[in-house]
């Protein structure tokens, strides 16, 4: 029972080590590029037996390193959203699969993210600024609701092809919002036949693509700074309760010194009473 522990320990240092992160790391980016070669079939007839024994061994590495962290972990594997990505995204690339199924694989690639710190950081802050993101789709669909239907009022009947229906419009105000040949095929041919066609389409690219635009970009930076916040408050927060504890240990050795002094203080006290005693 004893030796369980210390096995335990052990083996989560060894996890935890940054030697082992960075081996973990590299085994990924080799990974990807054993699995871009894979695409290619010059490739794999002259070195394929090669690629595909390297792809067997680091799939059993990842799967041995998530069974060690259950192992380690326990329950609180499943507590670290990262720690249930790498085991989903490990237990996919398990499953055996061919055809359309067999690029599942490549899902594995995606542990680099939860590998390297600042990538989580990113991810993170866009999960936190989903709620944002899902109020600005909102946003930009009213948006486009309301050009489509002027659009089609106003050009659908030159323009049955790209203006005729409420979803041909959205789909062309999609394009236009891309600004992908937006004004050779649409604007230019409009203007051709309604010459302050440049009146809808302008106003509309500068709300849909630049201000939208902007206001993802926004929210992502803010909740970044957020994170970045709240993190920077976490550790002053650990950092002084180190010092506190710091500060209480010294108080408390400062306090046993003082009380080892008195004593001291008595003895001498003691002794030249007695060294008196004995002079009379």
């Amino acid at each position: 029972m004893s030796e369980t522990p210390t096995l335990r320990a052990r083996l989560e240092h060894f996890i935890e080590a940054r030697l082992t992160q960075r081996f973990i790391i590299g085994l990924i980016l080799l990974n990807a590029l054993t699995l871009g070669l894979e695409t290619s079939d010059t490739v794999m007839g002259w070195i394929g037996p090669v690629i595909l024994s390297a792809d067997a061994i680091i799939l059993s590495i990842f799967t041995a390193e998530v069974l060690a962290k259950l192992f380690v972990y326990r329950l609180r594997f499943w507590r670290n959203p990262w720690n249930v990505f790498d085991f989903f995204v490990v237990g996919i690339a398990l499953i055996p699969a061919s055809g359309p199924f067999s690029v599942l694989r490549v899902l594995r690639l995606l542990r680099l993210v939860s590998m390297v710190p600042k990538l989580r950081f990113i991810v993170e802050a866009l999960l936190r600024a989903i709620p944002g993101i899902i109020s600005i789709m909102g946003l930009l669909v009213l948006i486009f609701y309301v050009f489509a239907i002027i659009a089609t009022g106003l050009f659908g009947e030159s323009f049955p092809q790209k203006f005729g229906t409420l979803g041909a419009t959205m789909y062309s105000l999609f394009q236009v919002m891309t600004l992908e040949g937006w004004s050779e095929d649409i604007a230019r041919p409009v203007m051709e036949i309604y010459p302050w066609a440049w009146a809808f389409f302008v106003p509309f690219i500068l709300i849909a693509t630049f201000t939208v635009l902007n206001l993802f970009i926004a929210i992502i930076v803010d909740a970044m700074q957020r994170m970045h916040d709240r993190s920077m408050e976490i550790e002053q927060q650990m950092i002084h309760d180190s010092v506190h504890e710091e500060n209480q240990a010294l108080h408390a050795e400062i306090h046993e010194i003082q009380q080892e002094t008195l004593k001291l203080q008595e003895r001498l006290t003691r002794m030249q009473t007695m060294l008196e005693k004995r002079v009379r």
